[in-house]
């Protein structure tokens, strides 16, 4: 069992990790400024190929936004099908101890457009 004291983690081996579906294909957003790494996921461990953060990274975000600008409904749905892609890669790759449902949906997609502000539960003292 890993994790036992004494005992030492089994390296990452990438020939070893599941392939991904063909889902949606994340090429979005673009490089900017042309020509540096661009902000994509590499699945399926879904972090960025350019910083190494959980992607969509904070720049990934910020270019998606300026790129998308002009149709949100296009951007809701591109990030709801990585979202779905990501839940199952995801899950495949560790179903015990992998990020949560609700977890991978502010990731992927409440940032985005459409989003409404969390509803705070009534105040009992009023």
């Amino acid at each position: 069992m890993p994790g036992r004291a004494g005992e030492r983690e089994q390296p990452v081996i990438f020939s070893q990790l599941p392939v991904p579906r063909l889902g949606p294909h994340a090429d979005r957003p673009r490089p900017y400024p042309p020509g540096r790494p661009p902000h994509l996921p590499i699945r399926p461990l879904w972090v960025c190929r350019a910083c190494g953060l959980p992607w969509p990274c904070a720049e990934a975000r910020l270019l998606l936004k300026i790129e998308y600008a002009d149709q949100p409904v296009e951007l809701a749905i591109y990030l709801s099908g990585l979202y779905h892609e990501a839940t199952h890669d995801l899950f495949r790759l560790n179903p015990h101890d992998g990020p949560t449902p609700l977890e991978l949906f502010a990731r992927f997609v409440a940032w985005g457009p459409y989003r409404r502000p969390m509803v705070e539960p009534p105040d009992d003292d009023r």
